[in-house]
C-alpha cells in the first residue's frame, strides 16, 4: 500500500511546475514530449510527431506564458540562428545563386532549439527530468532488440561483426550507446542506493550498464571509444571527490566503492570478449595515423577513413579563408564536396558531408555561426555550473551535463551529428532537461530578488 502511494506521489510530482501553463495544455505538452523520448527511435513515425507537438506548443507558450524564459538567452539565441540563416541565404543568393535553395531552410539551425519546448514541458521538475531521459533511454535500449534484426544483431556483434541495428550508421548508434552509459554511469547512486524497489532498480542498473557498454564495443566506433576514455577518468575523479567531501552515509560511501570496482570489472570483460575487434578497429588505420604524425599528407591514402576525413577537412578550410564571416549557405557543406575540383571522384561518391559538426557550421554559417554555436555552449555551461551551486540541480544531474559536454565535443568532430534527426534528438532531450534547471534557478533569483 506504501509503494502504491509513493508512486501516486511521484507521479503528481511530476506536474508541479514553477510556470504557468492551463493543466490540460501542460497534459498535452508532456505528453507529446513523452511519446518524443520513447518511440523517436522505436516508432519514428510517431515521436517525430509528438516533438513537432512538443516543440511547437512549447515555444507558444513560452512566447504567451513563459515572463521568465521568454527573456532568458535561449529565445535571443533562437531569434539570432534565424537572422543568421537569413543574412547567409540573403547574402549567398546575391553572391551565388546557382548554389543556394530558392528559400532559406531556417530549420538547420532552428532544430537546435526544440530544446526550449523540452524544458518549458518539464517545468523545471528534477522527477519530470529524470522520467524523460528514463523513457528515452528505455526506448533505445527495446529498439535494439526489436527492430534493425534485434538479437541477431546482438549475436552478430557478439561474434565480432559491426552492427548498427538501422539507426542511421553505426557511428550514430555508437553515439547513442556512448550517452546512455555516461546517464547509466553518472545516475548510479540512485540506483544503486538502499530504499523502496531498491531490487528492482539494481536488476535495472546491471541490465542497463551490459547493455550499453556491449553497445559501445559491437558498434566499432573509434571516436566515441576516444571520448568515452577520456570522459570516463574525469568522471571517476568528480565521482569520488564529491562523495567523499560531503558527508554521505557509509552505505552510500560502499554504494560507490562497489560501483567504481564493478565498472572496473566490466569494462576488463568487455575488452577481453571484443579484444579482436577492437584491435582490428585500431590497427585498420594504424598506417594513416603513422603519416598525418609524421606530416606526409599527400602519403595519406584517400580510400581510408580518416584519410578521406582530412582531405575534406583541407578542402573546407580553403572555402572557409574564402567567405569566413557569413560561409556558403546551407549547402556549405556539400559544396565543399562536389565543387572541390582536387576531391577525387571516390571521395565526392561515397562522402557528402564534411563528419565535423563545428567546420560545417563554419562552412556554411561562417563565424556568425560559430560564434552562435560557442554562445549556446557558454550559456548552458554557466547555467548548469549555477544551477547546481544554486541547489536547484542535483549533483548527479550536473555530473551528467558536464560530461555529455566533453563526450558531446569529442565526437562532433569526427561525426556531424547535430546535422542529423539522431544528434538533434539527443542535443535537445538531454538540454532540455538542463535548461529547465536554469530557467528554474534564475526564477528562484528574480523571487529572492523581489522579495
Amino acid at each position: 500500500m506504501k509503494k502504491v502511494i509513493d508512486m501516486q506521489q511521484w507521479i503528481s510530482g511530476l506536474s508541479e511546475t514553477p510556470w504557468h501553463s492551463p493543466r490540460w495544455l501542460w497534459w498535452v505538452g508532456i505528453t507529446s514530449l513523452a511519446i518524443y523520448a520513447a518511440l523517436r527511435l522505436l516508432w519514428p513515425e510517431l515521436g517525430e510527431l509528438g516533438g513537432t507537438v512538443m516543440g511547437l506548443l512549447g515555444l507558444g507558450c513560452v512566447l504567451a506564458c513563459g515572463k521568465g524564459p521568454r527573456s532568458s538567452a535561449a529565445l535571443w539565441l533562437l531569434l539570432a540562428a534565424v537572422v543568421i540563416q537569413l543574412i547567409t541565404w540573403t547574402l549567398g543568393f546575391w553572391h551565388h545563386p546557382e548554389w543556394v535553395p530558392d528559400n532559406p531552410q531556417l530549420d538547420r539551425m532552428a532544430k537546435w532549439f526544440l530544446f526550449i519546448g523540452v524544458a518549458w514541458w518539464l517545468g523545471g521538475s528534477t522527477r519530470a527530468t529524470l522520467a524523460i531521459w528514463g523513457l528515452a533511454l528505455f526506448g533505445f535500449l527495446l529498439t535494439t532488440l526489436l527492430t534493425g534484426g534485434g538479437g541477431a544483431q546482438w549475436l552478430a556483434g557478439f561474434q565480432g561483426y559491426r552492427i548498427d541495428f538501422d539507426l542511421q550508421n553505426a557511428q550514430h548508434t555508437a553515439m547513442f550507446f556512448g550517452t546512455a552509459l555516461l546517464g547509466v554511469l553518472a545516475f548510479s547512486r540512485r540506483l544503486l542506493i538502499p530504499g523502496a524497489w531498491a531490487a528492482a532498480r539494481r536488476i535495472i542498473w546491471v541490465a542497463a550498464l551490459g547493455m550499453c557498454t556491449s553497445g559501445v564495443a559491437i558498434t566499432q566506433t573509434r571516436a566515441v571509444w576516444l571520448a568515452v576514455l577520456l570522459v570516463l577518468p574525469c568522471m571517476a575523479a568528480i565521482y569520488l571527490f564529491w562523495n567523499y567531501s560531503q558527508r554521505h552515509s557509509n552505505s552510500a560511501r560502499k554504494v560507490t566503492v562497489a560501483l567504481l570496482l564493478g565498472g572496473a570489472i566490466v569494462l576488463s570483460l568487455i575488452g577481453v570478449t571484443f579484444h579482436d575487434g577492437i584491435e582490428r578497429r585500431i590497427v585498420k588505420e594504424k598506417e594513416t595515423l603513422v603519416e598525418l604524425l609524421e606530416g606526409n599528407i599527400d602519403a595519406v591514402p584517400y580510400t581510408s577513413s580518416i584519410g578521406n576525413r582530412v582531405y575534406t577537412w583541407i578542402a573546407a578550410a580553403e572555402w572557409i579563408h574564402e567567405r569566413p564571416l557569413i560561409g556558403w549557405g546551407e549547402n556549405g557543406r556539400s559544396l565543399v564536396i562536389q565543387e572541390t575540383e582536387w576531391l577525387p571522384e571516390y571521395t565526392r561518391e561515397h562522402y557528402g558531408h564534411l563528419h565535423n559538426t563545428f567546420l560545417e557550421v563554419f562552412v556554411s554559417y561562417g563565424l556568425m555561426g560559430v560564434g552562435l554555436l560557442a554562445a549556446l555552449a557558454w550559456w548552458i555551461g554557466w547555467g548548469t555550473w549555477r544551477a547546481w551551486r544554486g541547489g536547484v540541480m542535483p549533483g548527479d544531474m550536473a555530473l551528467f551535463g558536464f560530461s555529455f559536454f566533453i563526450f558531446w565535443v569529442v565526437v562532433n568532430q569526427f561525426e556531424a551529428y547535430l546535422s542529423f534527426w539522431s544528434g538533434v534528438y539527443v542535443h535537445n532531450l538531454i538540454v532540455g532537461g538542463l535548461v529547465t534547471h536554469i530557467w528554474r534557478w534564475q526564477r528562484e533569483q528574480c523571487l529572492i530578488r523581489s522579495g
